[in-house]
């Protein structure tokens, strides 16, 4: 069930976060385990936004460029990218205020981001599951601060699992699912579960979308009689597209999280291995076209 924090706690853990914002570097110099730790409990609406860019490294980007991005875009970009996002545009969260409107700054605002990591980062370009995480984060924060987040989550927190010669390969859906991996399950958990899963994303990096996935699977799979109706992965698809509303709940998803008996070196080890048979696929592909 969903719990609701009492307004006197939700006020001290505000206190309390501005307190780290103001002393960032020292902070997470020193005490990395009480960030991580109180963006388990959830960082407060207030200051969510300006905790994000700091947690991701959004906000050294920004000082270290500050006029790159306005720089980027008044370019034009790759026709192919240009055009490919502005097909898209109108498919992010289209019945949240922001984006309802065509013409409207969201989508205009979304346009902009999308084009300019795809300026800046030519090898990777624009793949369809940034859109809805950049949509996400400029539900949150100015349109530059939203463009330097999805740079960190790009080429940070999801280093080559955007790479363009992923769309040609057959990589086992289970475990490298669109709708989960790269967009960060923007697309598929209830909203305050979706912040809760973010807060930890952004402090702890890739493991915390191994930890929700492999929730998710447990519990979609794993109850009485659901793999007898699944006989082909097909059928199985459909079930984890579609999770039970119970299992994806904010308090019960997060406390069977924090129950996973892994080690960081689990986790490390899980991305390592999916990331090498990727490029051992995209070698492949090569080799084949090659001939």
């Amino acid at each position: 069930k969903q719990q609701t924090v009492p307004a006197i706690v939700v006020l001290r853990r505000e206190q309390k976060w501005l307190r780290m914002l103001a002393h960032w570097d020292r902070v997470m110099n020193a005490n990395y385990k009480k960030v991580r730790e109180r963006c388990r409990k959830g960082i407060p609406p207030s200051v969510r936004p300006r905790a994000w860019l700091f947690l991701c490294g959004g906000k050294l980007l920004l000082e270290q460029s500050k006029t790159l991005y306005k720089e980027l875009i008044l370019q034009e970009g790759d026709a192919r990218w240009v055009d490919d996002i502005r097909k898209d545009l109108h498919r992010q969260f289209p019945f949240h205020e922001m984006f309802v409107d065509q013409a409207g700054h969201g989508q205009r605002d979304l346009f902009q981001v999308l084009k300019a990591y795809s300026i800046l980062n030519e090898s990777v370009g624009y793949c369809q599951a940034q859109a809805p995480v950049a949509a996400f984060l400029l539900m949150h924060m100015p349109a530059e601060e939203a463009f330097w987040c999805l740079v960190s989550i790009c080429d940070k927190y999801l280093t080559g699992y955007y790479s363009q010669g992923m769309k040609k390969q057959k990589i086992e859906p289970i475990l490298y699912m669109t709708e989960w991996f790269l967009c960060v399950f923007t697309r598929t958990l209830p909203w305050d579960t979706i912040l809760r899963v973010w807060d930890m994303f952004l402090c702890e990096g890739v493991k915390i979308v191994f930890k929700v996935a492999l929730v998710l699977l447990k519990f979609s799979l794993g109850r009485a009689g659901v793999l007898k109706k699944c006989p082909t992965m097909y059928e199985t698809l459909e079930v984890l597209r579609n999770p039970p509303q119970a299992i994806m709940e904010e308090e019960f998803l997060i406390n069977q999280m924090h129950r996973l008996n892994l080690t960081e070196e689990d986790f490390e080890y899980e991305h390592r291995r999916q990331m090498a048979k990727r490029r051992a696929a995209q070698l492949e592909n090569k080799k084949i076209i090659r001939r």
